[in-house]
């Protein structure tokens, strides 16, 4: 049986790399239309993980705060982003799906709204990259949060499927 060995660096270089994050952008407008229509813009890479933003004007509901649907699908789109850029730092392509996620919206969002996405350990990035290389096949859980200076209003757990092929 032969080891496989990868190197995990943190992709909050990207940041520095506007072309992964343009890239980015461009497959979530093409490819899932909707990120379109509500605004979603991806924001940022940083030490954390990935940063999508969206503005409140599409999104509002009849309250006057942003519908639940657009915090869900932002913050889903921040997990599957990040695998998405996990995928490009090792030059990979696939497939990426959710498999299961849980939401708690723990305050209403009244205005344009950042969701950040969390990478996990490091070693549970590794072990997603032998898995992927080995079977074609990994999961990764992303955790995205919501927030409003330092008060969480929306958390999020999701479990992503990449296939590659």
């Amino acid at each position: 049986m032969s080891t496989i060995t990868t190197t995990f660096a943190a992709p909050s270089t990207f940041s520095q790399q506007a072309q992964p994050l343009a890239k980015l952008q461009q497959v979530m407008h093409r490819d899932i239309p909707l990120t379109k229509a509500i605004g979603i813009r991806v924001s940022a890479c940083n030490q954390h993980g990935l940063v999508l933003s969206a503005p409140l004007e599409p999104n509002v509901n009849d309250k006057g705060s942003v519908f639940s649907g657009s915090l869900s699908t932002t913050a889903t789109l921040a997990g599957w982003g990040s695998i998405w850029l996990l995928l490009h730092q090792q030059e990979l392509t696939g497939t990426i799906v959710i498999q299961d996620s849980t939401i708690q919206y723990l305050q209403p969002v009244w205005s344009a709204f950042h969701a950040q996405s969390y990478y996990p350990p490091a070693e549970e990035i590794e072990q997603f990259y032998v898995m992927l290389r080995r079977r074609k096949r990994a999961r990764l859980a992303i955790r995205v949060e919501i927030c409003d200076n330092d008060t969480t209003l929306v958390t999020f757990q999701g479990r992503y499927v990449a296939q590659l092929g």
